[in-house]
């Protein structure tokens, strides 16, 4: 059996590394909050190796979150890319050394354009953090390779402190979850924050019923809409209950002869209901916690808009 011992140190002292980052975060981490919030180009992550595949990760996560951001490969960038610079860019540089040859031959490029550089590095005296307009310290005292040569916590703590960068940004913007959910339509997480509206039985397939309609119709339209339940609406067409297949069995439990039976007499007054905005994940709480299988959407006058199955949200795969 492999020793496992390595590996508990590597985990301890990567925690260590991003837990020694708190206390670094002071008044140039608001600058940077400040200074990629207010962007009005776009958000440029640049590095080499390794820090490249972090810049790529922050970069995804400020897209993801409503801040345009995208990688540019520093060699890349030397060789012709540099005209997608713009002067309202904000360009975030990381490198552990801040010597990183690639990156240095930027740096005269941004300061001539005026676009704006954050610099995230392990040493504040180094010429990328020197040339940057804030510079984020993310230096560790030893990585977690056992050679000390590896980036391991290095890269660990620059991935954290981007997290912490990107997360700070959402709240200032005031990120929403809709605003999540339009931005990640074909995913779990954005199919959660989907609206009851985007949902629910509506038009032709809404199934209602009248406070006076008798039992043979109401069993139809049950049927016909297949949801096991029908709205039922009062003369203002405002809604007045519920019936279930449930209603209908224990009425027949005690009223063996139902066919004289109208919709008041078998519907379940005061339903719980939901407004079309509700997040699809709210929703499937509030199915679950009350063990109900259906609830009727409604507008502020009451009026029915549509009704939301269980098995709605289980077709978006999101249970």
């Amino acid at each position: 059996m492999a020793d496992v011992t390595l590996a508990r140190r590597v985990l301890q002292t990567e925690a260590a590394a991003i837990m020694a980052l708190i206390d670094r975060i002071d008044g140039r981490f608001s600058r940077a909050v400040e200074v990629v919030r207010d962007c009005r180009g776009r958000v440029i992550l640049t590095g080499m190796g390794k820090s490249g595949i972090i810049c790529r990760k922050i970069a995804a996560t400020l897209s993801s979150t409503g801040t345009p951001a995208f990688f540019l490969h520093p060699a890349e960038a030397v060789h012709g890319d540099l005209g997608v610079l713009q002067s309202e860019d904000v360009i975030i540089a990381l490198s552990y050394s801040g010597e990183t040859e690639e990156l240095t031959r930027v740096l005269e490029t941004i300061k001539r354009l005026g676009a704006t550089l954050i610099a995230i590095t392990g040493d504040p005296a180094s010429t990328l953090a020197q040339a940057a307009d804030v510079s984020l310290d993310c230096h560790v005292s030893e990585e977690a390779c056992p050679m000390n040569l590896v980036p391991t916590a290095s890269t660990t703590a620059a991935l954290a402190l981007g997290d912490a960068l990107a997360m700070t940004v959402l709240v200032e913007k005031g990120f929403k979850p809709e605003d999540f959910a339009n931005l990640h339509p074909g995913g779990k997480l954005g199919k959660r924050l989907m609206r009851a509206r985007q949902l629910m039985h509506a038009g032709d397939g809404l199934p209602v019923v009248q406070l006076d309609t008798p039992m043979r119709d109401i069993i139809y339209t049950m049927s016909s809409k297949g949801l096991g339940m029908t709205a039922v609406l009062d003369g203002d067409r405002r809604l007045a209950g519920i019936i279930t297949d449930g209603d209908l069995r224990r009425t027949m439990a005690v009223t063996p002869d139902i066919q004289n039976l109208v919709a008041r007499n078998v519907m379940t007054g005061n339903p719980v209901t939901i407004g079309p905005e509700t997040l699809a994940v709210e929703a499937l709480a509030l199915l679950e916690r009350r063990k109900i299988t259906s609830v009727v959407v409604i507008d502020a006058d009451r009026r029915v808009e549509g009704v939301l199955h269980l098995h709605d949200l289980w077709r978006t795969g999101m249970v």
